[in-house]
């Protein structure tokens, strides 16, 4: 008896995959690339506020080019991996080669373990950062957005340039705050790869209508940084890092009081609708 015959299956469709690129999101990414890149080279020829300074500017294309791809409908898979990709040469790379030619290479002289501690803390920076921009590509969408998990790698970059940027205005080498420079670059690894929330700003309207209070502040802004641009990015970002540390201990603070109030306390069961985490 001869078999029945199988009915056809049907091929699946080919999926057609785009062959092009935007154009205009793309070229500032690819412009804050080449900020980090050329912060690496003027750093080798030892101009380290040129590095520095470029630095910062690949902070500003890199806040540009989401924005841009977000007004112009723009978005694009391949956009967020090369701006992943361009933001660990910009603020992974480019900080810890800047952070170790200035001051950590200078340990090289001061025994078999130091003189490795210093390459070794720009390695741990450099490995946070990577590790930072891929935790925070996988739970795009899963987190709230009002909060950043771990200290973004353009602040961190900030705190690292910044230092170098503020030392050198003031004339001190790199060797005369090697010890500040090394907690620096330890701790500015470790905030990006903590668990620690920071403010993203992400909920403030551009596009929509702010109090006058709000122009007067961001116009104080500009002046205040146009008086003392090294100055003023440092402690600035420095405080920005530290204010995750800060209100974490704020909230297990809380979290330690409501526990010693107790349920029935008036107080607390006022508080009691708010969860300690936001």
């Amino acid at each position: 008896m001869a078999e029945p015959l199988k009915p056809a299956t049907q091929a699946p469709p080919e999926v057609r995959r785009s062959r092009g690129v935007y154009l205009l999101p793309n070229l500032f990414t690819t412009a804050a690339l080449f900020c980090g890149f050329y912060a690496i080279i003027a750093a080798l020829n030892h101009r380290f506020e040129p590095a520095a300074i470029a630095v910062f500017i690949a902070m500003v294309l890199d806040g540009l080019d989401g924005r841009v791809a977000r007004m112009t409908h723009t978005e694009s898979e391949f956009g967020a991996q090369y701006d992943s990709l361009a933001d660990l040469v910009s603020f992974g790379l480019a900080p810890a080669l800047i952070m170790y030619i200035w001051a950590l290479g200078t340990m090289a002289e001061m025994g078999p373990f130091l003189s490795k501690l210093g390459w070794l803390a720009a390695f741990f920076y450099t490995v946070m950062a990577a590790l930072r921009l891929a935790r925070f590509n996988v739970q795009i969408g899963s987190t709230d957005k009002r909060y950043f998990i771990g200290l973004p790698s353009p602040s961190a970059a900030a705190v690292m340039a910044g230092l170098v940027w503020f030392s050198t205005d003031l004339g001190l080498s790199g060797a005369q705050v090697l010890w500040p420079a090394l907690i620096v670059t330890i701790s500015a690894g470790a905030l990006m790869f903590s668990n620690i929330l920071y403010f993203s700003f992400k909920k403030v309207d551009l596009r929509g209508r702010v109090p006058f209070i709000a122009v007067l502040i961001i116009v104080l802004l500009f002046v205040f940084t146009s008086i003392d641009p090294p100055k003023v990015l440092f402690i600035g970002f420095l405080l920005y890092g530290l204010s995750g540390p800060v209100l974490l201990l704020w909230r297990w603070r809380q979290r330690i009081r409501r526990r010693a109030q107790g349920p029935g306390d008036p107080s607390n069961s006022q508080a009691g609708g708010r969860s300690d985490q936001p």
